[in-house]
């Protein structure tokens, strides 16, 4: 059995960033809360700008204050993608916590959407931050009992270098529509050992799109850039930008990769 595999759900607090809570347990809108600064206070940040139009966009608002769908992202060809906006809403199934006791140290999750991994890890004592570009995802995540910010994974961060995963759970490994770009950027914000989650799709795919979010009806969002990337591309991508896997697992019919940052190789004798 793997290392990854004895990991249990009792809090790491080893190494931990300083605190990730929101003192008044609210996201304000048009602001964020910087959670890196030393001294372990939370300071109000200059008002962050609002985030991307599409996941503002009335369908994915709509779906996400329903708790459920329908809701797709559809291709400019017609193709859509059923998003499972009902096992989103709801607590942590099986398969996720095949994710959540494989986390240790501080957990970023990117992407968090209404927040369900956040809020369980919070429930299990685990120092963790859900960012979220879609502010009524954020809403619901501190509304479950989870700290969240709504932020891009591309803009500043706290404990950028410190996080000891790092989780691309529900097709996250889309966004940006570069999962190359992607996977370098979470590996700035990992620690050097640091972990990291990601969630393939079930087919073997490596595809750039731009898609819209649809509520199947009609309404449809703003186009934006977005990834599928089955096992075998993630693997690859994430070998050439540094990561080495660790584990593969499949649970209920969804797809994992756990991934490590590849130390640097020790430089011989000769070298100046």
């Amino acid at each position: 059995m793997s290392t990854a595999e004895t990991v249990r759900d009792e809090a790491v607090r080893e190494g931990s960033v300083h605190d990730l809570s929101v003192p008044d347990g609210s996201v304000r809108e048009g602001s964020v809360h910087d959670l890196s600064v030393p001294d372990g206070s939370v300071r109000e940040r200059t008002p962050a700008r609002r985030a991307a139009a599409p996941w503002h966009a009335d369908p994915y608002v709509r779906a996400l204050h329903a708790g459920r769908g329908p809701l797709f992202l559809r291709r400019a060809d017609g193709w859509m993608l059923p998003l499972d906006v009902e096992r989103w809403c709801a607590d942590a199934d099986a398969a996720d916590r095949t994710v959540l006791r494989r986390c240790q140290g501080p957990i970023l999750d990117i992407g968090c959407g209404p927040g369900r991994l956040v809020a369980a890890l919070t429930l299990h004592g685990h120092p963790c931050l859900g960012i979220d570009v879609s502010q009524a995802a954020v809403a619901r995540t501190v509304r479950a009992g989870g700290p969240a910010l709504c932020r891009s994974v591309f803009e500043p961060l706290p404990g950028e270098g410190r996080w000891g995963t790092a989780l691309l759970i529900d097709g996250n490994i889309g966004i940006g529509g570069d999962p190359r770009a992607l996977l370098a950027r979470v590996a700035q914000l990992t620690a050097p050992d640091g972990l990291l989650i990601a969630e393939a799709a079930a087919a073997d795919v490596d595809e750039r799109v731009r898609v819209r979010v649809d509520d199947g009806r009609g309404d449809v969002g703003t186009a934006f850039p977005w990834a599928r990337v089955g096992v075998r591309a993630l693997l690859h991508h994430a070998q050439a930008v540094g990561w080495s896997p660790v584990e593969q697992w499949t649970a209920r019919d969804r797809g994992f990769v756990s991934l490590r940052r590849t130390p640097p190789l020790p430089r011989s004798g000769t070298e100046r």
